[in-house]
């Protein structure tokens, strides 16, 4: 039993051929749907336009043709309107007339019918007296209009012309009483059409050139423009995807920034505080502690008691004001790292010498600079963030390797400043650095907060702390 395709299984590939369809460029859809279209539209036209021509062709041909068989024959006819059969001598002289010279040679064969489908006459012996079935050609000849017809022989008494293989032109003319201008009869002939035949084929072939050239260019012309249209479609959309995908990539780039900003905003606040409560360390474990030692000797029974020597009481004033002195230099000390001073006027190259100059004369320690392609400018907001990266990079490696080797290095490469400071120190593990740690949290706050790239590097062989800024991004922020 054959099981017929559901209503589903049509649409599956009804749908792979509408989308394989409209994956297709308009160029491609117009050159197959508009060549389907013209070579159908060709066709029709060409079939139409041929017909005419050839049912004018065989009509003229026809005319001729008739017009001059017809000043031949009908001298020879007698009244038709009342003769019922021919007599010999008529018979005679139309079998003399159409057997020789140049209308024998042209007629294959000739009939003439009376209005009842009799044949009264025909060049064939074998058809005369006998009566036939009216075709419509027959009848429209009776009607006083000529008919004609090319190698279309389907009349049952025209079997001898049908096996000819000869190209005939079928004609059926009225034979006209001359005073009362009736249809008395109709004479039937086939004319042998070899020059007719040619002409025809000429006549079709060049109106079938003609359709199909206007057809052609005319599907060119639309072709060349539609296809000029499609590249400009096309390039459009292109230029529309790029930019999408460029916009896309920006839009990326912008929530990673804005995700990397939200979180150095996040941790800001607790920044800002384990930043106050180091301050209040730093004031408290220093200068607090020798202010409270100079208030515990200006409290001393030495100083109070009017009886202690003065050597005594001059030592004891010595030693307040040294504790006094260095109280005050550490807050100096203090107050120099928090101001950054000249950070509007100074170059990069003036603030790096500034901050490793610093830096040496806190420390005693040498710290070597390496400058290379200096930017033109830089935004305060970027000075401030070298200035602090520097600054912290380099009291990080004091604190932990002893300043071994430190060196701070700047360099520039496509429309990126770069900043490292390294040391030579035994490094440590990764794996041991934690968010919570204060001076690398807050370095990379620092630097993703405007929109650049951290990266912290150690082994045995030391550290290497490094920033980078894009400098067009932030001019254009």
């Amino acid at each position: 039993m054959r099981v017929l395709p559901t209503s589903r299984e049509y649409k599956v590939p009804l749908a792979s051929l509408v989308a394989r369809w409209n994956s297709q460029s308009l160029a491609r859809q117009f050159l197959f749907a508009g060549g389907v279209v013209a070579i159908c539209a060709m066709v029709v036209v060409g079939y139409f336009v041929s017909s005419l021509i050839e049912n004018a062709v065989t009509r003229n041909s026809a005319a001729t043709t008739a017009l001059y068989v017809d000043s031949v024959i009908a001298p020879l006819l007698p009244d038709m309107q009342t003769t019922q059969a021919l007599d010999d001598s008529i018979t005679r002289a139309l079998d003399e007339t159409l057997g020789q010279g140049a209308l024998g040679k042209r007629l294959f064969s000739f009939r003439l019918w009376r209005s009842d489908g009799t044949i009264l006459y025909s060049s064939d012996k074998n058809l005369s007296g006998k009566q036939f079935p009216l075709s419509d050609d027959l009848r429209t000849a009776f009607t006083g209009r000529m008919a004609a017809r090319f190698n279309r022989i389907d009349d049952v008494e025209s079997e001898a012309e049908r096996d000819s293989d000869k190209p005939l032109l079928q004609i059926y003319n009225p034979v006209l009483q001359p005073w009362s201008g009736k249809v008395v009869a109709v004479s039937e002939f086939f004319e042998v059409a070899h020059d007719f035949e040619w002409s025809l084929n000429r006549a079709r072939l060049l109106s079938w050139v003609m359709v199909a050239t206007f057809t052609m260019t005319f599907f060119a012309l639309l072709s060349i423009i539609v296809l000029r249209g499609s590249r400009t479609i096309d390039s459009q959309r292109k230029a529309l995807s790029d930019r999408i995908g460029e916009l896309s990539a920006l839009l990326r780039q912008n929530e990673a920034l804005r995700a990397r900003v939200q979180r150095a905003t996040q941790r800001a606040t607790s920044l800002n505080e384990s930043y106050l409560r180091r301050i209040g360390a730093d004031l408290h474990d220093g200068p607090a502690q020798l202010v409270a030692y100079a208030s515990l000797r200006l409290d001393s029974q030495t100083l109070t008691d009017p009886r202690t020597p003065a050597e005594e009481r001059e030592a004891s004033l010595t030693k307040i004001k040294v504790s006094l002195d260095d109280a005050m230099a550490e807050i100096r000390g203090i107050c120099s790292g928090l101001m950054l001073p000249h950070i509007e006027t100074d170059s990069l190259a003036d603030l790096l010498k500034r901050a490793v100059l610093a830096h040496e004369q806190r420390t005693g320690v040498s710290v070597e600079l390496s400058l290379n392609k200096r930017p033109a400018s830089l935004s305060t907001s970027a000075k401030i963030c070298i200035y602090r990266f520097v600054q912290e990079a380099l009291n990080n490696g004091y604190r932990h390797a002893g300043g071994i080797g430190q060196k701070v290095a700047q360099t520039s490469e496509n429309g990126l400043i770069i900043i490292e400071v390294m040391d030579k120190g035994h490094g440590f593990s990764m794996s041991d650095v934690s968010p919570q740690k204060l001076g690398l949290a807050g370095l990379r706050d620092r630097v993703e907060s405007l929109g650049g790239v951290f990266h912290l590097r150690s082994s045995s062989r030391g550290t290497i702390v490094r920033m980078s800024l894009n400098i067009a991004e932030m001019e254009q922020a």
